[in-house]
């Protein structure tokens, strides 16, 4: 393999912006910064967003919706599902159309085919007639 071919490993202090928890993580990142964490000296990487700022993470997850986009859509699917049951309804109370037999129809059956009439080559019968003698 080629020296100098991947950047190096090392233990990185990712720090929270938002809380300012701290933790080590291997990464292959390079920052200039530095700072001192448990005794020992890491290169710091600042983050804005991690497991312990994160709304999922911290059970306080909200819905932000200043344009009201989710009431919209609720209220949208509501009056369609609330549509499709009253068009049920309706195909429900309205008399059920009598059966009646669909109408068969009738093929005409073409008529059959007269066979060409044959051509045929009048044959000339030649009769050889006994009492003539071929000449000589």
């Amino acid at each position: 393999m080629k020296d100098k071919g991947h950047p190096p490993y090392q233990d990185i202090l990712f720090v929270d912006t938002a809380t300012g928890f701290k933790f080590i993580c291997g990464s292959t990142l390079q920052p200039s910064e530095t700072e001192t964490f448990e005794g020992k000296d890491y290169p710091v990487y600042r983050v804005p967003i991690s497991s312990s700022s994160h709304p999922f993470f911290t059970g306080s997850q909200q819905f932000v919706d200043s344009e009201g986009r989710v009431d919209k859509f609720k209220k949208r699917y509501s009056n369609k599902k609330a549509q499709a049951v009253a068009s049920a309804k309706e195909e429900k109370e309205k008399p059920a159309p009598k059966k009646t037999a669909p109408k068969k129809t009738v093929a005409k059956k073409a008529a059959p085919k007269k066979p060409a009439a044959k051509k045929t080559a009048a044959k000339k019968v030649v009769k050889k007639n006994s009492e003539e003698k071929p000449a000589e």
